[in-house]
């Protein structure tokens, strides 16, 4: 699961008009209270790209193979208090709900944190999950190819990269 900067207002607005429709929270100016969770999101792919590159610089200076990155990722975003893979869903509706808490726009929270985060877990699993149907989608178009040849990785890069600017979500 990913997060793209390009999804970042949809998921914000998705999520700040879901709340208040099924009156879960009352928010005085919806537009702000939706800037407040897009810097929650952009805080998270920030501290995502972070970490990403402390794991690469780790591997580098102890001469570790590549094969332990995910290992050492994993220890870094510990480190950190950083949520990866599923995690990071719980680690970004934590960081919503303070910032509903602390936000002059939401003007008043009237659900359980429980169902605010079920609900938010929802949409950003929807939005998040786009990495699979880019994948289903590029190998739908290149099934002609023999997968794993130098033909395939090249031209499943380009179909990748032409989906992704087609939808917009780079």
């Amino acid at each position: 699961m990913r997060l793209y900067s390009g999804k970042i207002p949809a998921v914000a607005s998705e999520i700040i008009r879901s709340l208040s429709e099924a009156g879960d929270i009352e928010v005085g100016d919806a537009g702000e209270a939706q800037l407040d969770v897009e810097a929650v999101l952009k805080e998270f792919l920030r501290m995502e790209r972070e970490i990403t590159d402390r794991t690469k610089d780790l591997l580098e200076s102890r001469g570790l193979p590549y094969d332990q990155f995910g290992k050492i990722k994993r220890a870094v975003a510990e480190e950190r208090g950083f949520g990866l893979g599923e995690e990071s869903l719980n680690w970004i509706c934590s960081q919503i709900l303070e910032t509903f808490m602390q936000s002059a726009h939401v003007d008043e929270i009237y659900a359980d944190d429980a169902i605010m985060r079920r609900k938010m877990r929802d949409i950003l699993k929807k939005h998040m999950q786009v990495d699979e149907a880019l994948d289903e989608e590029v190998r739908r178009r290149i099934k002609n190819l023999q997968e794993g040849t130098a033909t395939w990785e090249i031209e499943y890069q380009k179909v990748l990269e032409q989906l992704k600017r087609n939808r917009g979500i780079e």
